[in-house]
């Protein structure tokens, strides 16, 4: 069975009722399934809401126990999101800058020239963890070298190989952050922590509070999700040279392709809301204050909307996905992920001729009636020279 294959755990359930159900950490969670109920969630921030009193709850698992900073503008709801949204918007556009597609460039080129030195690599930790790393270096605007650091603190940020939430590792993080955010009160930049601390939202300047909360953010939400897109890529071509080949013939098709592959992998499962009346999804009855999720790797494989959805279709011609979340909340570094997908791809078809799986541990989430395959915790690929 190739490996790169992610089969929908979600079909029954979602042609079936339209939603699932799972318990996260004694606080339940409907599961919305289908395309059109996702989107029509998401849209509607007035009934499910990200702002919530409790730091945290949105996010599956819920994060409310390890930590207390909000994440902005991820937890900040209308009419105040716009104002995060419109300070943060130019900045998280530079991915499209000729000069920071360049660098972009030669730190994927490095990357993929020390896998084709070494031969064989475990992509996870070898590859696309020093990729993702690297590359949000430019995102902050800060010394490369900074990546080291980054690269040492492994693959996920909240959690550790036995559990789901990691207290202690998160603290890493926000401890890092502190430190991050006093450097540029002290010694202003040009990096983004400077650039927050200097900048106003609604005639007010940001606190060291919400500069942390975009950081975190920025952190969190771009880590396993980036990486988890260019191991199951890596591996997606690994099983399909003839999909390579196809890259190099057709590159008129790549910006496709790439959708096609968000699309299909879906990094990010789901995204949770807190409802806040009484309402229905699905004619399931919701209480007020209690959680729904909108299952993005769900409604990515409905075949009302996807023909063929459980297939990779690299020139798929309708491909509304939502695998960057949708509506009010559309995720702030699609930009970014989507310019380091476009130089991995075109510098894979320039630079390797074939790939070949070794090995491979999937990394598989308990949704307790659901389990999914969302990357690998483990992908060892030998790479050979165009």
């Amino acid at each position: 069975m190739e490996k790169s294959k992610f089969t929908d755990p979600f079909k029954q359930a979602r042609e079936g009722k339209g939603y699932g159900e799972m318990n996260d950490q004694n606080d339940p969670v409907t599961m919305i399934l289908g395309h059109k109920d996702v989107r029509k969630c998401a849209h509607n921030w007035k009934t499910f809401q990200s702002g919530g009193e409790e730091v945290g709850r949105i996010v599956v698992p819920s994060e409310v126990h390890i930590r207390e900073t909000r994440q902005i503008p991820f937890e900040v709801d209308p009419p105040e999101h716009k104002d995060y949204r419109d300070l943060l918007n130019p900045w998280f556009k530079r991915p499209l800058e000729s000069d920071y597609q360049a660098k972009l460039t030669d730190i994927i080129n490095q990357v993929v020239n020390e896998a084709l030195e070494k031969g064989s690599l475990e992509v996870v930790e070898e590859f696309s963890l020093k990729l993702q790393s690297r590359a949000l270096t430019l995102l902050l605007n800060i010394p490369f070298e900074e990546s080291e650091r980054w690269i040492s603190w492994g693959t996920h940020v909240f959690r550790s190989e036995d559990t789901a939430l990691d207290a202690d590792k998160a603290n890493i993080l926000y401890d890092y952050i502190d430190r991050e955010i006093d450097k540029a009160i002290a010694n202003p930049g040009d990096d983004l922590y400077s650039v927050l601390l200097a900048s106003e939202v609604n005639g007010k300047k940001m606190t060291k509070e919400e500069v942390k909360g975009v950081l975190v953010l920025t952190f969190a939400g771009g880590r396993d999700t980036v990486i988890n897109a260019v191991t199951n890529s890596i591996a997606y071509f690994a099983d399909h040279p003839e999909s390579l080949q196809r890259l190099r013939d057709e590159p008129e098709i790549m910006n496709t392709a790439i959708e096609e592959l968000i699309r299909y992998f879906s990094p990010l499962t789901q995204m949770g809301r807190v409802a806040t009346e009484d309402t229905q999804v699905c004619e399931h009855a919701i209480k007020a204050q209690s959680r729904i999720s909108m299952c993005w790797a769900s409604a990515n494989r409905d075949e009302r909307v996807f023909e063929n959805a459980n297939e990779v279709i690299l020139d798929r011609k309708v491909n509304p996905h939502v695998a960057f979340g949708f509506g009010t909340h559309n995720c702030l570094g699609a930009t970014h992920a989507r310019q380091i997908m476009k130089i991995l791809l075109s510098t894979l078809t320039e630079k390797v001729g074939s790939m070949k799986i070794l090995e491979a541990k999937e990394n598989i989430e308990d949704l307790d009636e659901f389990k999914r395959k969302v990357g690998f915790d483990s992908l060892h690929v030998t790479f050979n020279k165009l």
